[in-house]
């Protein structure tokens, strides 16, 4: 990303308000910087060489503490809102981050680890805040007081002028070199600590059937070998950081030293008078300040500029055009899908498969792991494009409706969809259930075992669950969302290895779950490991891979 890339300015609004405060401040900073030299140099010229006297000096010097005072006074305002615009700022972009993902698919906005946009979304953008709280105030004094008190400088006396002009482009060259050696690590350490997330992410997905075979420590290797790959890469890059933050305080030591050892000079042989002597000796190190300071937060600000790279990328994922025609019906219509596939990692994944969900019958899919069936499912739900093949809505008269040319929220209006882990908003159980009569409550809940678990709550169906059921286990939360299920059946219901977390007991709720939502006339799309649930389904679709595109080619589908 650029120092200040306008493409923060336009994803993240707060950061607008703040460049301009940041401006003004840094304005109002390089005067008082300026009017404190210049009293200084006054108070200390007239002791020294004029012999003032106590009395003659307390104006300036009353004026030089109501200068150091608004000095702190703009400080102590730009530290104070920084911290809220970073809050602000990292916050919109996050929130603009995970609604373009959603709209685009995840796929699509993080085609090569989708793990690593949740990471990008969480841990990654709060690097931001650094870049905004110390990088951006000292660029922006950077570069409005660095020419301003070199101008004053210059004002004053023209060598030292001379001597600073000359070194000052020494600083960002070597800043640019610094900055060329630090990408390419800050770009592997948000890297590395993504797949660290994902590796954690996967870890604790899986972590139940981990335990079920004894192997939840097997993983601990790879989770070290990662941490310590973050580790390494962060020390890089502050080792990185400690030497050229050295580079720099020798450049401008060196040029302040040439300065003074010149005005000593010419202070010694009178061609200087002692007030300009001194002023310029307290300018010049103000001059390199802020270049000073931009270089040593560049890096305390690189992670955040890597992750806000990768999410301007997410941004510019190009929303696909919605499809305009409502959706049909599906009531009493159908979802045909015919010769689907997906290009995944050397091959396709899945290979061209058909799948046709017709009211009142119950399709698994079925597959070793990796095969597809969780992208076959988010094909025929409309949050996956196809690479070969398509979808049909089919209304009640036979008329197909490509899923392409559909307005797909009315067509997810129309599908209820049950993963392995339910997403489960905060309220009582009651008002997860959507508040149904009791008689009808009871009646569902005794179907799939809720019952019992409810009577074990402390307030029974008044018992509030956190974000994500939390107060549930997995099993039960379970139990909950397949009762909601029946209790709203859609036309279309989607349920995504059922069983995954549940008992001998707990599959035959599953199994009667099916049972009745086929009596109400769902059209139900199974993802299935067990024999039982296949065995119940009408219709048992086969998925596979694929390693060669001529598989594709020969099933004769459309790309």
């Amino acid at each position: 990303m650029k120092p200040l890339d306008p493409r923060l300015l336009r994803h993240a609004r707060s950061a607008r308000g703040y460049l301009a405060l940041t401006v003004g401040l840094g304005l109002a900073t390089g005067a008082l910087v300026v009017a404190q030299a210049l009293l200084l140099a006054h108070a200390l010229g007239s002791a020294v060489a004029e012999g003032a006297t106590l009395a003659d000096v307390t104006p300036l010097v009353a004026a030089l503490v109501g200068v150091v005072l608004l000095r702190v006074l703009a400080t102590g305002v730009q530290e104070r809102y920084a911290h809220r615009a970073a809050t602000r700022a990292v916050a919109e972009l996050r929130e603009r981050v995970v609604a373009h993902a959603a709209a685009v698919g995840p796929r699509r906005a993080a085609p090569a680890d989708g793990a690593g946009l949740v990471t990008l979304a969480t841990r990654g953008l709060d690097a931001l805040e650094p870049y905004f709280v110390r990088y951006l105030p000292q660029l922006v004094l950077a570069a409005t007081l660095t020419p301003a008190t070199l101008l004053v400088v210059l004002g004053l006396d023209g060598v030292s002028a001379a001597i600073i002009a000359g070194t000052v482009p020494l600083v960002p060259l070597f800043m640019w070199l610094v900055g060329v050696m630090t990408q390419g690590r800050s770009e592997r350490g948000l890297a590395t600590m993504q797949r660290l997330g994902a590796q954690v992410l996967d870890l604790l997905a899986g972590l139940g059937t981990l335990r079920a075979f004894g192997r939840e420590r097997g993983p601990v290797a790879r989770v070290r070998e990662l941490g310590d790959a973050h580790r390494r890469a962060t020390m890089g890059t502050l080792r990185v950081a400690f030497l050229s933050g050295m580079v720099l305080e020798l450049l401008t030591t060196l040029c302040v030293a040439l300065v003074a050892v010149g005005i000593g000079l010419r202070l010694v042989y009178g061609n200087v008078d002692l007030v300009t002597g001194l002023a310029v000796l307290v300018l010049a190190p103000e001059v390199f300040a802020p270049l000073r300071q931009v270089g040593a937060h560049f890096h305390a600000s690189t992670d955040g500029v890597a992750a806000a790279d990768r999410a301007f990328a997410v941004l510019e994922v190009p929303v696909p055009e919605p499809g305009r025609a409502p959706a049909p019906d599906l009531a009493a219509g159908r979802v045909r899908a015919r010769g689907v596939a997906v290009r995944a990692r050397g091959g396709w994944a899945p290979a061209p498969v058909d799948v046709e969900l017709a009211p009142g019958r119950v399709v698994a899919l079925v597959g070793p792991s990796g095969a597809g069936k969780s992208t076959t499912v988010e094909v025929l739900l409309g949050l996956l494009a196809p690479d070969a093949g398509h979808v049909e809505l089919v209304a009640a008269d036979g008329t197909p409706t490509d899923l392409r040319d559909v307005d797909v929220h009315d067509y997810w209006r129309q599908v209820t969809w049950l993963p392995q882990r339910p997403v489960l908003e905060p309220g009582t159980v009651h008002e997860l259930l959507g508040s149904p009569p009791p008689a009808e409550r009871d009646r569902a809940a005794a179907l799939t075992g809720l019952d019992t678990v409810v009577a074990v709550l402390p307030d029974g169906w008044s018992t509030v669950l956190g974000g994500g059921g939390a107060g549930l286990s997995v099993g039960q939360r379970q139990r909950l969302a397949l009762t909601r299920t029946l209790l709203r059946p859609s036309p279309v219901v989607v349920l995504d290895e059922p069983t995954a977390h549940l008992d001998a007991a707990g599959e035959q709720v599953v199994l009667a779950t099916l049972d009745a939502l086929r009596d109400a006339g769902s059209a139900v799309l199974l993802v299935a490991h067990r024999a039982s649930l296949t065995e119940r389904a009408d219709d048992v679709v086969h998925v596979t891979t694929a390693a060669d595109d001529a598989v594709v080619a020969d099933a004769g589908v459309a790309r």
